[in-house]
């Protein structure tokens, strides 16, 4: 199909961030090219990645399995107290809008951006 498509999760809600992981696995299966950028209070939910209580933990680890996953927010991920955690995890950072990931890098290789 050849469309690409960047998911920025930027809420922190649990239920807000499952349908990035839904539509993220949907938009793979279904032969898309899908980059997953996790920001803002997102990135404090790199624990439920590893959380076996949690009722979506299946769908969080096939994400996390899936390579999906482009990079977290390094700016946020340290204001949001998950910088270790998310670096432990081996989770890529990005940096590169003065702690942020950019845009307009995504756009430049072809991506439509969505936010959650």
């Amino acid at each position: 199909m050849g469309e690409k498509f960047a998911l920025f999760a930027f809420n922190g809600d649990p239920m807000c961030f499952i349908h990035v992981v839904l539509n993220a696995l949907d938009l793979d299966k279904k032969g898309f090219e899908v980059k997953v950028i996790v920001e803002g209070s997102a990135t404090k939910l790199a624990e439920q990645f590893e959380n076996k209580e949690n009722p979506f933990f299946k769908l969080y680890q096939e994400l996390k399995e899936s390579g999906l996953i482009d990079c977290f927010c390094k700016a946020c991920c340290n204001k949001m107290g998950s910088l270790d955690k998310v670096e432990k995890l081996g989770f890529p950072l990005c940096d590169e809008l003065m702690g942020h990931p950019s845009m307009a890098s995504y756009i430049k290789k072809g991506f439509t951006i969505i936010t959650f």
